[in-house]
């Protein structure tokens, strides 16, 4: 599943491709599983409106929309009137192409914008949900915890300190910190020397201010190398990532450290497979 720095990869991608177009042409196909919002809900409510910015939030990609094109608007003005909000899901890609490329299988949605381009959402299992937010009914979205890129050291602290379940499992609570998962929280660990199973509650101060900077740190190198391509991920273009590259632990099992050569280790925490090395990380 794409994490954070996937999708803000993409969310800046298709900012810089599509801010201030119209939505011209709306098109969803039959598949109820994409939809939070019902498509022709959707359909309707998105005609004619302007894309004023595109941004994560969390692991969500969400469309700030202006009113629709027969209600006077001051683009400059910043006025939102709705979200389109993106989750990706597993397998889920949203691109900004041309009108002629060919539609490949498991297209869910393509929106025709003014400047000739298209916004297609393409997702093979369907994991992946399309939701519509009118902001005069509807409260802005939110991801229900904490922005890691943001957080500070008492606030990042207080997450953990006094909690009994493996740092592991809590790195990737989303009501916690939003957008961190299997891979960044993985890489964090390693970097942080921190091992997966520790409990929180038995975490110095020191270290998880170390865990903290270290989860910054890696998840700002993975933006800048356009995410991990480990499986399905593509960017706006359908440009693979470069950071799978990077990994130091994630997806080695039995490979040696990059830094002490021992095995690389794969247990379970919390259900999800998770990679460490025994030497590097207590």
């Amino acid at each position: 599943m794409p994490e954070l720095p996937e999708v803000e990869t993409v969310a800046r991608g298709v900012h810089r491709r599509v801010r201030g177009q119209r939505i011209v042409q709306v098109w969803f196909g039959s598949h109820k599983q994409p939809f939070k919002t019902p498509a022709a809900c959707q359909a309707k409510e998105l005609d004619g409106r302007a894309i004023l910015a595109v941004h994560r939030t969390g692991k969500h990609i969400v469309c700030e929309l202006g009113a629709p094109h027969f209600e006077p608007l001051d683009e400059s003005s910043g006025e939102v009137g709705a979200q389109w909000i993106v989750h990706l899901g597993m397998t889920g890609r949203l691109l900004v192409t041309t009108p002629a490329a060919p539609l490949v299988p498991h297209t869910h949605a393509r929106l025709g914008l003014s400047g000739g381009k298209e916004l297609r959402f393409v997702d093979p299992r369907r994991f992946g949900r399309l939701e519509l937010r009118l902001l005069k009914r509807d409260a802005s979205f939110s991801a229900p915890g904490k922005e890691p890129l943001a957080i500070g050291t008492e606030e990042f602290a207080g997450l953990f300190h006094r909690r009994r379940l493996p740092i592991k499992a809590a790195l990737l609570n989303q009501t916690l910190l939003a957008g961190v998962g299997n891979i960044y929280a993985d890489e964090s660990l390693f970097q942080a020397g921190i091992r997966p199973r520790r409990r929180c509650e038995r975490l110095s101060k020191a270290e998880l201010e170390r865990l903290r900077l270290a989860l910054q740190q890696v998840l700002l190198a993975a933006i800048r190398l356009g995410g991990s391509s480990v499986s399905d991920y593509v960017d706006a273009d359908g440009v693979r990532g470069f950071f799978q590259l990077e990994h130091c632990v994630y997806q080695r099992t039995g490979l040696p450290c990059r830094r002490c050569e021992t095995p690389i280790r794969r247990i379970l925490v919390a259900g999800r497979g998770t990679h460490y090395c025994p030497q590097c990380q207590h």
